[in-house]
């Protein structure tokens, strides 16, 4: 009986969850299915093309960080395959940067970990600024300026470390591990 009352899955939005983190990719996924999406999980930047040759996903969240590839790589390569796919990027590692990037690529909004399913779905129900978000009064720490500087010449260079680490005279290794730490919270 309750079979009746569902949706047939051609009927709901197909949505698409690209996140190395496996856990928290099924745990995202069980929350989006009760959401009422058709959801495909993929790990890696290859494999979610690679479904994409037979899926056609109206929404994407998308992680920033997959291993060793950058998300945004995926945020463009989505938009070209289809410019009305609306994507969320996760990220664990949120800077101004990124944030810029991610939305000149065609997602829709940027949103920092950890988030709630709640959250995506607001996000993807938005479809325009809001010009009345309140401005921060306080500066950014140093701390936090000198991450977002690092993240901004990082992106302007392909997230090449040796050529960022060359930039900001400083040993590649010392890069790296500032890399690795979080972004520093406000």
């Amino acid at each position: 009986m309750n079979q009746l009352l569902e949706d047939p899955p051609e009927e709901k939005p197909s949505l698409l969850i690209v996140d190395d983190d496996t856990v928290f990719c099924d745990v995202l996924a069980k929350a989006m299915t009760k959401r009422g999406f058709q959801v495909t999980c993929a790990h890696t930047i290859e494999e979610a093309l690679n479904l994409c040759e037979s899926i056609i996903a109206e929404y994407a969240i998308v992680d920033l960080k997959l291993s060793n590839e950058s998300g945004l790589v995926l945020v463009e390569k989505l938009k070209n395959l289809d410019s009305g796919t609306r994507i969320v990027m996760l990220t664990g590692y949120a800077s101004i940067a990124t944030a810029v990037e991610a939305i000149k690529l065609g997602a829709t909004h940027y949103l920092a970990k950890p988030v709630d399913a709640d959250e995506i779905m607001s996000a993807f129900e938005r479809t325009h600024g809001d010009s009345d978000m309140p401005i921060n009064g306080s500066p950014l720490s140093v701390n936090r300026l000198e991450w977002e500087y690092i993240q901004r010449i990082l992106s302007e260079n392909d997230n090449n470390i040796s050529v960022t680490a060359r930039i900001l005279n400083m040993h590649r290794r010392t890069l790296q591990r500032k890399l690795a730490k979080r972004p520093v919270r406000e």
